[in-house]
């Protein structure tokens, strides 16, 4: 799962400027929920840190069983604090 793909699937745009807020409260939902469903571990990675950089991300212990996934998880917090 690649950024602009999750944009496309989730808000049903390219560019993140043009989803609108109707748009954005829906496709978090639905990221959620599939957030919960999904066993593939690359893709709950991925809906993680796209919850994550909205704000809208479930605790670490929630959405990752796994230790390692969970630490992979707080590196990608810390490499996007350190760029802002």
């Amino acid at each position: 799962m690649d950024f602009e793909g999750l944009l496309f699937r989730y808000f049903g745009a390219h560019d993140p400027g043009k989803v609108e807020l109707a748009a954005l409260a829906d496709g978090m939902e639905r990221m959620h929920v599939d957030l919960g469903l999904s066993t593939d571990p690359g893709q709950r990675f991925a809906l993680w840190c796209m919850l994550h950089m909205l704000g809208r991300a479930p605790d670490l212990d929630v959405a990752f069983e796994n230790e390692a996934d969970r630490d992979a998880a707080r590196d990608f917090m810390v490499l996007l604090a350190a760029r802002s």
